[in-house]
């Protein structure tokens, strides 16, 4: 069932989203050669505690996953792109980063990530982490009331291809509101003028995230942790957005992105 979230409801999911938009900002600051990954996760906690906001994460438990997920922000490095478990690893002149995070505030969830390269970034890296930019960025655009759940989509599954990235169909964006996941599924690739409608209240995380040479990925032996199946670089970005009557509203905005949401 999907439900759809009044204009009061969202400017509560919009108070959690500029939340998780300074956490991942302060987190990316800090993020550097040298940094141990666990300082980020306690950092995060910190931040999360003097808030009074709680993790989505923590305690999560779908089907996929090895018992419990008991850290509050997945930290994937290098070939590692989803729900990365947070270990103890010191961040390496040219890792490529990506830092995921849901958090709840009063009861209302906001979801967002980013990528980002530590040191010294190689040209390839970079335009893989652009690329997911570039295709939620369209996929924003693209999620106009009246639109199709496929215009979203095909936006991001476009772009991919026009960059030279295949996508993974496995996971996707997804609803949220009161609960990190909520109806409706968002793949990253489909056909435009498919799927459902887009209405005014609709809330959904929107996240490409690519391989640079594959669309397979394989668990790491903690259960968590997604890799690419041949070992290349990924990036991932993720963004909150709400459908208005007035367009689309990007909840989780950083003011590091220099843009209006």
């Amino acid at each position: 069932m999907i439900e759809l979230k009044s204009p009061a409801e969202i400017a509560r999911m919009h108070v959690t989203g500029q939340f998780i938009a300074e956490v991942l900002d302060e987190l990316s600051a800090k993020a550097a050669v040298g940094v141990n990954l666990l300082d980020l996760e306690h950092h995060a906690r910190h931040m999360l505690a003097e808030r009074g906001a709680e993790s989505c994460y923590w305690d999560y438990s779908p089907s996929f996953g090895r018992g419990p997920f008991r850290n509050v922000i997945c930290l994937s490095v290098n070939d590692a792109v989803l729900h990365g478990l947070p270990k103890s690893y010191v961040l390496q002149d040219g890792d490529l980063l990506s830092m995921d995070i849901a958090v709840s505030i009063d009861g209302w969830v906001a979801d967002s990530a980013v990528s980002l390269v530590v040191g010294t970034p190689s040209e390839q890296d970079l335009h893989l982490i652009e690329t997911t930019e570039v295709a939620l960025e369209a996929a924003i655009e693209a999620a106009q009331p009246g639109n199709r759940l496929g215009d979203i989509s095909a936006s991001i599954g476009e772009i991919a291809a026009q960059r030279g990235y295949r996508c993974n169909l496995e996971f996707g964006g997804h609803g949220l509101g009161r609960t990190m996941h909520e109806a409706p599924h968002v793949p990253n690739n489909g056909r435009r003028k498919h799927g459902m409608k887009l209405k005014p209240g609709l809330t959904i995380a929107i996240e490409p995230w690519l391989a640079a040479t594959t669309d397979k990925i394989l668990f790491d032996d903690d259960g968590w942790t997604l890799r690419s199946a041949d070992g290349s670089r990924t990036a991932h970005s993720e963004h909150t957005v709400a459908i208005t009557e007035d367009g689309p509203l990007v909840l989780t905005r950083r003011r590091s992105e220099n843009k209006e949401s």
